[in-house]
């Protein structure tokens, strides 16, 4: 298991419900049960019920790895219908979680803070390089036309300077201005 903060600790020894192994574990609300057992003499003595408990590992993806925990079946219905244990942990009310399972909704949470300002950090820096990128390619088209545009205008030079001969200063005058 996992060390269990200071806060946690503190709030773990003021419990006082009848069930307080509920608190450790993922229980879904589950508690002891009390009744009677009932004979055919009608003479009732008083007895309990308790959940059904396994000990499970389950895998947290937002964790990267297996989080052994005890849990009812009701828990273990209620994660599969949730998708996985960290939907179910980030789904469910705190009350029928217990100090167990907020104590682990509490690390997947700052987990999936972190992936998420990890992404983040990625996504703006893909952006900055396509920007760069795009930059790049734009000034390289400006040149390209202006490089273009001086191969035209000193073609246009060449052919007015073969066919007029003294006008070919007119022309380049005509061109510069």
């Amino acid at each position: 298991m996992f060390p269990t903060p200071p806060i946690l600790a503190s709030a773990l020894s003021k419990i006082s419900t009848p069930f307080r192994r509920s608190q450790l574990g993922l229980f879904h609300g589950k508690t002891k049960q009390y009744g009677n057992n009932v004979p055919h003499s009608k003479h009732k003595t008083r007895r309990t019920w308790l959940p059904n408990v396994h000990t499970k590992r389950l895998t947290s993806d937002a964790l990267g790895r297996d989080v052994k925990v005890k849990l009812t079946t009701r828990a273990l219905k209620s994660i599969n219908k949730h998708g996985g244990v960290d939907n179910y942990l980030l789904r469910t009310k705190p009350d029928l979680l217990g100090i167990e399972g907020m104590r682990l909704r509490i690390l997947v949470r700052e987990q999936l803070d972190i992936k998420r300002a990890e992404d983040e950090a990625l996504a703006q820096a893909e952006a900055k390089i396509q920007l760069e990128k795009e930059m790049k390619e734009a000034k390289q088209k400006r040149r390209a036309k202006v490089a273009h545009s001086r191969k035209s205008k000193e073609a246009t030079l060449n052919i007015a300077g073969g066919y007029l001969g003294r006008g070919r200063r007119l022309l380049e005058l005509m061109c510069h201005s």
